[in-house]
């Protein structure tokens, strides 16, 4: 009877190490057990999902790069750092916005930022832009972030954004007003109503700091 009991307990543990373990590629098994533990199985399954497309998106030129970036995070649903953190202001992590399956602008900007860079994209090429939204058919104007790629320094930038989802040329997107941009190396000012940009310096945004203290 011990022996069977034995054999049974064996076989669950293999089980459940093998209901655990998938070949990956972008996050090593033990960082992936320990994303189920904390966010469990719904959101693993989403970071299994990123990871593939991930892995996919490697052999892709820059365009489908950008596309499939932007298509993979924009299905995660909208919510205030109020809702999701009960914080006024919360700049979360890419593996923290896949375990909520939620969040604001700046964790869509952010998780596709590092998930392109992921991908071999120069950080020279890519700035998180903070933006004033016009809201169609007013004059008021909202808070906003997307990210930018540009191809080249003085190209017209890509824009990756939550709320108008198609990728567009910076140029497309009269509704939106840069107002500074960043990345890793340093931060911008737009000038010539967003038409330019001006480095003022080092990144030394608070919230910035505090983000790369939990990647």
């Amino acid at each position: 009877m011990r022996k069977k009991l034995t054999i049974s307990f064996l076989l669950i543990i293999t089980f459940i190490s093998f209901a655990f373990s998938v070949k990956t590629f972008n996050i090593s098994q033990e960082k992936l057990n320990e994303f189920t533990k904390k966010y469990g199985e719904v959101a693993r399954t989403r970071v299994l999902v990123w990871d593939k497309m991930v892995e996919n998106a490697k052999s892709k030129d820059i365009l489908h790069k950008l596309k499939d970036v932007n298509d993979f995070f924009n299905k995660i649903k909208y919510e205030t750092d109020e809702q999701n953190w009960h914080k006024k202001d919360y700049w979360a992590a890419p593996f923290e916005f896949m375990g909520t399956g939620a969040g604001d602008c700046e964790d869509y900007a952010i998780a596709k930022y590092f998930t392109l860079r992921k991908l071999g994209v120069p950080d020279k090429k890519l700035r998180i832009t903070y933006v004033k939204l016009l809201r169609q058919g007013t004059k008021y104007e909202l808070a906003h972030m997307v990210l930018t790629y540009y191809h080249t320094p003085t190209a017209t930038p890509v824009v990756l954004d939550n709320v108008n989802k198609i990728l567009k040329l910076a140029s497309k997107r009269p509704d939106l007003k840069p107002v500074y941009s960043f990345n890793a190396q340093g931060l911008w000012e737009a000038k010539n109503k967003g038409k330019t940009s001006q480095l003022v310096g080092k990144n030394n945004l608070k919230s910035w700091k505090d983000l790369m203290s939990r990647i």
